[in-house]
């Protein structure tokens, strides 16, 4: 980044921006029956024209009250230059998430985190724009010890220091470029949501899964937890139209008490599924840890984390060997800096990471994400795959791009949150023009 354009932010925009999936019950599961895929998106404009955009995933009620939180953000980044933020990362995302009285809302959680992440995600989109890469390539480019001082290692250091941080990326720099050629070659892996949501009749989910199977997808999630009777006989056809060899998931979405859930798994054993993903609130660490235990016999690993509030419930699911595949979630945490943290302290633990996607703008975002975390964390791939989810990419100035069942890396410059303004502009709710707070001259 030129020193001569420090790129002062001088107005930062947020619009409310929903889109009515609901209608054909796309993204429905045992506890959100009718979702409406929506944003908090927020554009960031500068006095040299260059501009960041970042959003967060909610969906459809409430989101207005997302957009609050990011306008009570907005004085804390208005009047920043991009030079000043990214110089102590650290710093800046600390005056962001314990801003004296505002702190008080989460703390680090809920939505002023969620506002907190939109505002962030959209300052990495800025700097990833600045210096003319993708945001994947910005953070592998990155020296270890710039990476790790992006990160804040406040209420963690019992399990992960800076020093170990270090030494982690360090290590892992060995075979960095190769690693970096299969992605750009080959793509990440990854696994499909689309066809089995919960409001899907008998014969979308035959129709679906077969056409994903044409396309080369071999791993599949299933909605469960609304009735035994009906996952059995749901789970059973989709095992029976995706064959024994390929790898089926199911995904509760915190429906269930702790022994409810290790009844109810036990029960849908039969399928073979590799995880159960959020059996239970995503709050009960020991929950986890109890429903982990219960299930390990039966080959059933626990999967969490797309609303796992921060990297201090990470921490505690991992002391706890609570979970066996992690999700983090590019909007749920803070954004860049917070995902980075949990990524170290699963290469840590040894626990692979499987994020989570879909909505709208989660799988342009995450494919970053994921792609650093193999490149220059964990050098694995053994039981990793992301979400995808195939709706609303249409809607993106660079929408991802899937060949084979694998997220193939981004190419053009940002963190791939901008969207389209015609589709902005159309799904705007409650319509008019966008609130923002700019810069006194």
């Amino acid at each position: 980044m030129s020193r001569e354009t420090p790129h002062k932010i001088i107005h930062l925009s947020v619009r409310d921006v929903r889109f009515p999936t609901s209608l054909e019950h796309h993204g429905s599961d045992a506890m959100h029956p009718d979702p409406d895929y929506s944003a908090a998106y927020v554009v960031l404009d500068t006095d040299s024209g260059l501009r960041g955009f970042g959003l967060t995933f909610t969906l459809g009620r409430g989101t207005e009250i997302v957009v609050c939180a990011v306008q009570a953000l907005a004085g804390l980044v208005v009047g920043k230059t991009l030079q000043e933020i990214v110089s102590d990362f650290r710093r800046f995302y600390r005056l962001l998430t314990s801003d004296g009285q505002m702190r008080w809302l989460g703390p680090e959680k809920g939505v002023i985190q969620l506002a907190s992440a939109a505002v962030l995600n959209a300052v990495w989109d800025l700097w990833a724009r600045a210096e003319g890469k993708p945001l994947w390539k910005l953070l592998v480019d990155m020296d270890p010890e710039r990476i790790v001082s992006c990160v804040d290692f406040r209420y963690i250091t019992d399990v992960l220091t800076e020093e170990e941080a270090l030494q982690m990326l360090v290590e892992a720099r060995r075979g960095q470029r190769q690693r970096e050629e299969q992605m750009l070659s080959e793509g990440y892996p990854a696994y499909t949501t689309s066809c089995a949501w919960l409001g899907y009749s008998d014969q979308q989910l035959r129709e679906r899964c077969t056409e994903a199977l044409e396309e080369g997808w071999t791993r599949f999630k299933v909605k469960v937890g609304a009735d035994l009777e009906d996952d059995l006989r749901r789970c059973r056809l989709i095992r029976r139209t995706i064959g024994d060899h390929n790898t089926l998931m199911i995904d509760a979405n915190q429906r269930w008490d702790v022994g409810e859930a290790i009844t109810w798994v036990s029960r849908l054993a039969e399928v073979k599924p590799l995880w159960i993903e959020e059996p239970t609130s995503p709050d009960d660490v020991l929950g986890h840890a109890a429903i982990s235990k219960a299930l390990a016999p039966l080959g059933i690993g626990v999967a969490t984390g797309e609303q796992c509030p921060n990297r201090v419930v990470f921490k505690q699911l991992l002391q706890a060997s609570a979970v066996q595949f992690v999700q983090i979630d590019s909007c749920r945490l803070g954004s860049v800096n917070e995902n980075l943290a949990v990524l170290l302290m699963a290469h840590k633990f040894k626990v692979p990471v499987c994020p989570h996607a879909g909505g709208v703008g989660l799988c342009e975002l995450v494919q970053h994400l994921i792609l650093f975390d193999y490149i220059c964390v964990s050098a694995d791939l053994s039981d990793r795959m992301c979400e995808y989810v195939d709706h609303l990419h249409e809607h993106f100035a660079n929408p991802v791009v899937i060949k084979n069942a694998r997220y193939m890396p981004p190419r053009d410059p940002g963190y791939s949150c901008e969207m389209l303004e015609s589709s902005v502009r159309r799904h705007q709710y409650p319509g008019g023009d966008s609130v923002g707070i700019s810069m006194k001259k």
